[in-house]
Formats: structure tokens, C-alpha cells, sequence
């Protein structure tokens, strides 16, 4: 983009750590106006500064994705600040710990549930509105998925239905958002290194029982990812995409 083109914007949720913050950087970098979106407002409010210094554009929202009135703020912040967006990469997610589905909480099947499929629904249904009302219309949804949206790990009930739910969703809003020019993709990931992974270098739970240490790749193969899909014309889209390092076992895994 240069310097008399206005910048397109972004939103990044999750962005205060891990993919969300390196996804948000890429995008800067590329040239986008990003929003940052996260619970935690010390990080956001770092990742803005930075991007302030570098002369680039970053706006820090708060933000909790499964309060609809949290999520809803955040959009009349976007819609305030830049009339339009261009692109969501529904990036927030938790995981649960690796326990039999009979010793699992309830309270933790329903935080997952709640951040993975009703988060991921409430900042895509407001990103769809927004960009079937603004001028010109039309925009992009990246949802990040997983390859658990296609084979579960062992004791990951949770976690494994919350991101074939969002595999769903993706499909409903790239047919959905066909009349308003809106096209939605997913990443499915596979063991990118972030503070909250690097637990899968010293021993993950395999299908066979054994615990075993596992490949990981770096976080910014998949913000290279995000990057390729929203340089896109919105004529043509990548529907589902998988980044995940080569060696993982996930091909022929159980």
C-alpha cells in the first residue's frame, strides 16, 4: 500500500500473545491499520506503542469475546474510529486440560465451548454485518481452526468439537457471505510454538497411549498464512488451509 492509498483495517482477536501477536505484526507490516483485541489490556496497549514507533497504525480494544455486549463495543469502536473493516482473523481461543470426558469439569467444557464456538460466532456475525452494511461492501473472516477440526488427540473432547464447530461456521459464512462480497477461510494449525504450546516439546499424550515430545514449527509460518490470504482480491479465497509442522503426527495419527 503507499502512502496515498488508506490503509485497509484489520482485526486481530487474541492478539495480546502467541499467533494473535504475530499475525498482528505481519499485518502492520504489510501496511494495515490493525485493531488488537484481547482480554488482557496491558499487552494490546504494548503491541499499539510499538506499532506507534514504527509509524504504523494499532488501535487496543479490551475485549472479552463471549460477552456479546463486550464484542458489541468493540465494533461500535471500529466502526467509530474507521467506518469500515476489512478483515477479521477470529484468532481467540482456549484449550482444556488432557482428563477423560468423565472427569472432565463442567465449567471447562463451557468456557471452551463458550470461547472457541460462541466468541469465534459473535465477532464473525458482527464483522458480517458491519461489511454487508459499509461502503464498498464486503470483506474477509480468517478463522483459526486446528487440525483438531479434523482428528481429535486423545481426552480433547472439548477442545476437538469447539473447532469442528468453527470448521461449520466457516463453511456457512463463505455460502452466506456470498451475495455481500464476504469470503471466510480457516487455518487449521498444527503445532506452532507459542508460550502456551512449548509444553508439546518435553512430552504430548499420543493415541497409543505413550507420552512423547512432538515437532513444533514457528508461530510465523502461520502469520504468513494470515498475511497471504488477506493480500487476496476477494474474487478468490483459500477456503481451508493447513500450516503445521511437517514431522507433527497427525498424518495417519491414532
Amino acid at each position: 500500500m503507499n502512502a496515498s492509498t488508506p490503509p485497509k483495517i484489520a482485526l486481530v482477536t487474541g492478539a495480546g500473545s502467541g499467533i494473535g501477536r504475530t499475525a498482528a505484526l505481519g499485518l502492520l507490516d504489510d501496511g494495515w491499520a490493525v485493531v488488537l483485541a484481547g482480554r488482557r489490556a496491558e499487552p494490546l496497549q504494548a503491541l499499539a506503542a510499538e506499532a506507534e514507533t514504527r509509524g504504523q497504525t494499532a488501535m487496543a480494544v479490551p475485549t472479552d469475546v463471549t460477552d456479546p455486549d463486550s464484542v458489541q463495543a468493540l465494533f461500535t469502536a471500529i466502526e467509530r474510529t474507521f467506518g469500515r473493516l476489512d478483515l477479521l482473523f477470529n484468532n481467540a481461543g482456549v484449550n482444556a486440560p488432557a482428563v477423560p470426558m468423565d472427569e472432565l469439569p463442567l465449567d471447562t467444557w463451557f468456557r471452551v465451548i463458550d470461547t472457541n464456538v460462541t466468541g469465534v460466532f459473535l465477532c464473525a456475525r458482527a464483522a458480517f454485518g458491519l461489511m454487508r452494511r459499509q461502503s464498498p461492501q464486503g470483506g474477509r473472516i480468517i478463522n483459526n481452526g486446528s487440525v483438531s477440526a479434523h482428528t481429535p488427540r486423545p481426552f480433547t473432547a472439548p477442545y476437538t468439537a469447539s473447532k469442528h464447530a468453527v470448521l461449520g461456521l466457516t463453511k456457512a459464512l463463505a455460502l452466506d457471505g456470498r451475495a455481500f462480497n464476504i469470503v471466510a477461510s480457516q487455518i487449521d494449525i498444527g503445532n506452532a510454538l507459542t508460550e502456551l504450546s512449548e509444553r508439546m516439546t518435553r512430552g504430548v499424550l499420543q493415541a497409543n497411549g505413550t507420552t512423547a515430545p512432538e515437532p513444533m514449527m514457528d508461530a510465523r509460518h502461520v502469520a504468513d498464512a494470515v498475511r497471504h490470504i488477506a493480500a487476496m482480491p476477494l474474487s478468490a479465497n483459500v477456503l481451508t488451509m493447513t500450516v503445521m509442522a511437517s514431522a507433527m503426527p497427525y498424518v495417519g495419527r491414532g
